[in-house]
């Protein structure tokens, strides 16, 4: 949960480095998130609105932490847009994601693990 109140705290923080820790528990905790808030407006009966309204909520945050990742492996964060490409795009985004840091500091910054 750590990960993740870091990942929203730091909504805006587009500089750096995120280890593949702080990228997958953020991912993992939006994911139950979203979730939940379905299945709240199931029960209610609502149209997804609660849903829509915590993807927009989250929506900075999550590009934030994806440039941040980006940057551990050494590329810049303008790679996110390589997910617009149908299929091919989003598989080669999760390869980078999924990528090992960079040993050694970079251009954006020391490396998160040591």
């Amino acid at each position: 949960m750590q990960w993740y109140l870091n990942g929203l705290k730091n909504y805006v923080g587009f500089q750096g480095r995120a280890r593949r820790t702080e990228y997958w528990m953020f991912v993992l905790f939006s994911t139950i998130a979203t979730f939940i808030i379905g299945l709240i407006d199931g029960l209610v009966g609502l149209t997804p609105i609660l849903t829509y309204l915590y993807s927009l909520a989250v929506l900075l945050p999550s590009l934030a932490v994806i440039a941040r990742r980006l940057h551990d492996t050494g590329r810049t964060g303008w790679w996110i847009l390589i997910g617009l490409i149908p299929l091919v795009g989003s598989i080669i985004l999760i390869v980078f994601l999924c990528q090992d840091s960079q040993p050694a500091e970079n251009k954006y910054g020391k490396n998160p693990k040591l």
